[in-house]
């Protein structure tokens, strides 16, 4: 990422033309052009259509050990990412309402911005989930959910952090890369084997918990929009309406596959 300086000069600016985009943030990797984030987004969806065409000519793969090196810097990158959130944004006097949208150089609020842009760079490396499931034949994992979800979240983080990577979506950014945290501690345990998997029987409230996430980030885009903030006036009546799929979604997900198999172990 560029150099900054110590100037604390606030500039403010209103979106989303391109010209207007967030001046700090230009010169760092994969965020000036958008043909980088059309190329990787094409490549992803490609191999979402044709990885599992050439992977069913050979036999699945274990990866224990890719998944999880993979799974440990995923926990360690997104823990940075939260704690650089949390701790700027204290520093800064943050509060959970209506943060303003600004360009400045002050020290914190540049930590604000380079945590977006990790954010970012951790949703290209979670494409790697998808090639572990294809890798391995997980074709049940392999759902319309998971490529929607990935695909859809990268493009969204690559507008964040060009436009806006300042003020109130500090917030969700900040619970997403803490379930994060907790998704991928459950990931690496998972391939330690029988003594270890058996003890992950909260694996039911990690999906609960990112329902509880999208409730919140929901909540929150709605009373960003009410209050009049910044982000209220394009990109958060975007992002509230982003977050109903998922409800939906994963609500499905959840009633199938745990109200079906309690209901299972109650008949048994």
């Amino acid at each position: 990422m560029a150099s900054v300086g110590n100037d604390t000069k606030t500039e403010s600016y209103s979106y989303p033309f391109a010209d207007l985009a967030d001046k700090r943030t230009q010169d760092w990797l994969l965020v000036k052009s958008p043909w980088n984030t059309i190329a990787l987004l094409a490549l992803y969806l490609l191999m979402v259509r044709y990885g599992p065409k050439w992977a069913t000519r050979y036999k699945s793969l274990q990866l224990r050990v890719p998944l999880f090196c993979h799974s440990l810097a995923m926990i360690f990158l997104n823990g940075h990412i939260c704690l650089e959130l949390l701790t700027a944004s204290l520093s800064l006097g943050y509060n959970l309402g209506c943060q303003p949208c600004r360009v400045s150089y002050n020290p914190d609020e540049m930590r604000i911005a380079a945590a977006f842009w990790w954010f970012y760079i951790s949703k290209i490396l979670e494409f790697a989930d998808t090639a572990f499931f294809i890798l391995r034949h997980k074709w049940n994992q392999l759902s319309f959910l998971h490529v929607y979800h990935h695909s859809t979240m990268f493009l969204f983080c690559w507008i964040f952090v060009k436009w806006l990577p300042t003020g109130s979506v500090f917030f969700p950014t900040m619970i997403n890369s803490f379930v994060h945290v907790i998704m991928y501690t459950y990931y690496a345990l998972s391939v330690l084997g029988p003594r270890v998997r058996k003890f992950l029987w909260w694996k039911r409230y990690l999906t609960g918990l990112q329902l509880v996430q999208f409730i919140i980030v929901f909540v929150w885009a709605s009373q960003s929009i009410f209050l009049g903030c910044d982000y209220g006036k394009w990109l958060t009546p975007i992002g509230a309406a982003y977050m109903v799929p998922f409800l939906v979604m994963f609500g499905k997900f959840y009633v199938q596959k745990y109200s079906v198999s309690t209901g299972i172990e109650k008949v048994k």
